[in-house]
């Protein structure tokens, strides 16, 4: 699935991933390949996503996350240190 991290200030990752986790409010929740059309809001913490390379994180404030046709856009309220 492909997978866009975006914040006000700049597009902080953009690919291919195989599996993404995001900190949900009502709790974190997986997203992988052909998952059900979703949009949650959510809270501050780290969104982990990996690729065939690699295992990244992000620690993000917060925002909101549209899955639909294998397609993930993450919008950010932004990103902590």
């Amino acid at each position: 699935m492909y997978l866009e991290i975006i914040t006000p200030e700049k597009k902080v990752f953009e690919g291919d991933v195989t599996i993404a986790t995001f900190p949900g409010s009502d709790g974190s929740f997986q997203v992988m390949n052909d998952h059900a059309p979703l949009i949650s809001l959510l809270k501050d913490g780290v969104v982990e996503y990996k690729s065939k390379e690699a295992t990244s994180q992000v620690k993000i404030t917060g925002g909101v996350v549209e899955v639909l046709k294998n397609k993930v856009i993450l919008l950010a309220d932004g990103i902590s240190e």
